[in-house]
């Protein structure tokens, strides 16, 4: 289960989630990238956010090394994998945390709000893999976490472009778990909730970022993302993870109807009530279950 000695970069950790999954990992003895751009929720701005966590970290004897480069950035999150190899030589831990809010209805979106949301997400999360991807192959060990959000895996109303992004994790996940299994390079997703400055900026939030209630702070998140990017972790998994509650995720399908290579729309129609049925549904591993 340790992570004692492994170089475990970490986005967006410069307060939220992404500070305490940093502090908790220094804890157990992990050699700490604390990226942060350190600007706004909207993701404006700059900051030393990345500085501040370092500094917690350092002065409670842990290792650390900040990095302040966006992760849309093609160049910046090259250089966040550089900073962990210059630092440390090599990573080992990836996880992807970085993220922004633009909130609005599909509707009343613009595109530029659309695309900086997949940009940071998506996109940020699949530059910063990328760069660590090949020395996590040729050395036969990685863990990287992407983190996915259940506005993406169920759906909410007024996140059309953060839900994309984030349900873009886990196909991410699914598709990087079965590319790095023979290389020991094992990817999962985490399904967070927690009082963080990105759960306040939601219209109608009561979240307050500053002071969150004991029962919804970030750190009761953090133990499942230790767990992920531990030498035990599973593989092509999704753990949601809020208030000290812990759960999986996973994709289910039914058996479904098998009408041949000739068949009338009709005839499709009469079979919709069992194309649809989930009884007896079972955990979906590819295209069609078999008999």
């Amino acid at each position: 289960m340790s992570v004692e000695g492994k170089v475990a970069i970490i986005t967006g950790a410069g307060g939220g989630l992404g500070k305490e999954h940093a502090l908790l990992f220094a804890q157990h003895g992990a050699k700490v990238v604390v990226n942060d751009l350190g600007g706004a929720v909207d993701g404006s701005g700059g900051g030393d956010a990345a500085d501040a966590v370092v500094e917690e970290i350092r002065a409670a004897g842990g290792e650390a090394v900040g990095n302040k480069a966006s992760v849309s950035d093609r160049e910046g999150a090259k250089s966040i994998v550089a900073t962990a190899v210059k630092e440390y030589g090599t990573v080992d831990i990836v996880v992807n945390n970085a993220g922004i809010l633009r909130d609005k209805s599909f509707k009343k979106m613009t595109l530029d709000e659309w695309d900086i949301v997949i940009n940071v997400h998506l996109n940020g999360s699949a530059y910063v893999t990328w760069h660590a991807w090949p020395i996590m192959y040729e050395k036969n060990y990685g863990r990287v976490v992407f983190t996915s959000s259940v506005s993406g895996i169920l759906g909410s109303f007024g996140q059309a472009n953060y839900g994309a992004a984030k349900m873009g994790m886990v196909g991410l996940m699914n598709n990087l778990s079965r590319e790095g299994a023979s290389h020991n390079v094992r990817v999962n997703c985490l399904s967070p909730g927690a009082a963080t400055r990105m759960t306040a900026s939601v219209p109608g939030s009561n979240v307050d970022a500053d002071n969150p209630e004991e029962g919804n702070h970030p750190r009761l998140v953090s133990p499942a993302v230790l767990y992920l990017s531990s030498e035990d972790a599973p593989n092509g998994r999704i753990i949601q993870a809020a208030g000290g509650r812990f759960a999986s995720d996973a994709v289910f399908a039914n058996k479904g109807v098998t009408l041949g290579s000739e068949f009338s729309f009709d005839e499709f129609l009469e079979r919709t009530d069992e194309i649809f049925e989930l009884d007896g549904a079972r955990l979906k591993t590819s295209f069609w279950l078999d008999d």
